[in-house]
Parts: structure tokens; sequence; C-alpha cells
């Protein structure tokens, strides 16, 4: 997990800002193929924004969620807003 500078994190905030969320975790949960294709949109765009139904939630908060996801994936989580989150990780070279 590489930490983000501020600049980074402005940067991937403005281009996924208007953006929709591209996964959406629902009753479900973080299920192994939540993880599996949030490391796959991650490998592909380096970046992702991900919304938390509120099936979802049960009494956890969408940054527990958020940060949980973000550990298992290596990820970076770049901010948690409402039940919505970025996660950004580095491409592999």
């Amino acid at each position: 997990m590489s930490k983000l500078t501020f600049g980074m994190r402005r940067r991937i905030k403005r281009r996924l800002s208007g953006e929709k969320p591209t996964i959406w975790i629902g009753k479900s949960g973080a299920s192994k193929e939540l993880l599996k294709e949030v490391e796959k949109q991650l490998e592909k765009n380096e970046m992702v924004k991900v919304k938390v139904l509120k099936s979802a939630l049960e009494g956890n908060k969408a940054k527990e969620i958020a940060l949980r996801i973000a550990e298992q994936t290596r990820a970076s989580l770049v901010e948690v807003r409402g039940h919505t989150f970025m996660l950004y990780k580095r491409r592999k070279k």
C-alpha cells in the first residue's frame, strides 16, 4: 500500500468526482467475487469508485468497509464521502 501525496489524492478526486461508481456493494458485502472485480478494475485503471448500498452496511460504517477492502486489495483509500469511496493502486510495470 503506497502513501498518497496530497497532489495525487487531489488529482484522483478530481478525476473520479464526475464519474459514477463502477462497483456497488450490496447485501452480500465484500465477497471474493467483489474483491476480484475491484482488483481487476484497479489493475486496468489504477483507480476505482465504489458505492456501498444501505443493505450492505448492517451497523458498519462505509469507512470501515472501505478500509477493509483497501487492506485486502493492497490499495490506498483516497476518500470516503457518504456511502461512496475511492481506491487507488499503482499499476505494476
